[in-house]
């Protein structure tokens, strides 16, 4: 039987969720390989494996488990209770997969395209990615407040996590002396072509997301789906 779609609310929470959980690749590296561990991971464990100091590594653990991606088990030594109880984490049982909204946002997304272009070509871009902003700082703030990114490039990796489940397929690279995000896919389909300045969204998304997880910076469209480009680039 076919799930319901979630809601606008019910999606934008689950992506927060999602975002917050993985937006470390280290800990998104740490998940895979626990994963993959029939018998769980402990701490120790995966400070040996990423060469990371044991309290770093149980911070990535919790933070999965609190998710509801891992799970604990407290284990005792051979000697009866003597000595701290170590904890191993196992793969949970939660469902990862994302539904996306009901596809009325067709219509939406076609209607702001024509109404946008009613509107001076300079001022439509900047009230696209104006909305783009706000919503990308609202996605930063919904994330766990705790999970301070610690730098640019884990920030952007956030970014690019929140993208993709907004149905951008997006990744974070390296291209020449910058970072850019690239997105292979564009959730707003023919309105985009038609209507290029909605790509100026996706924009404001990263700005306003970074901004959120890092500080400000000025994101620039390097290439783009709707005029012909094979992905939309966002430079940082």
């Amino acid at each position: 039987m076919d799930r319901p779609a979630l809601t606008d609310a019910e999606f934008s929470a689950a992506v927060a969720a999602v975002t917050s959980a993985f937006g470390d690749p280290t800990r998104r590296h740490i998940f895979l390989f626990a994963r993959e561990a029939d018998l769980g991971v402990t701490a120790a464990e995966i400070a040996e494996r990423f060469e990371l100091h044991p309290n770093v590594a149980r911070h990535h653990l919790d933070k999965l488990a609190a998710g509801g991606y891992l799970e604990v088990y407290v284990e005792r030594g051979e000697s009866g209770g003597v000595g701290r109880p170590s904890k191993r984490y196992r793969a949970g049982e939660k469902e990862m997969s994302l539904a996306f909204p009901a596809r009325r946002d067709d219509l939406l997304v076609t209607l702001l395209g024509r109404a946008l272009a009613l509107v001076p070509a300079d001022r439509a871009e900047a009230m696209a990615e104006e909305v783009g902003e706000e919503y990308g700082r609202s996605l930063a703030h919904q994330m766990s407040p705790a999970d301070s990114h610690r730098s640019f490039r884990t920030a952007l990796h956030a970014v690019a996590d929140a993208l993709t489940a907004h149905g951008f397929a997006a990744h974070a690279e390296a291209r020449g002396s910058s970072l850019a995000i690239v997105a292979e896919q564009c959730p707003f389909g023919e309105a985009a072509a038609q209507h290029p300045v909605i790509c100026a969204v996706d924009r404001g998304i990263v700005r306003g997301m970074l901004a959120g997880l890092y500080g400000e910076t000025a994101p620039a469209t390097a290439a783009s789906r709707a005029q012909g480009d094979d992905a939309c680039v966002t430079a940082v």
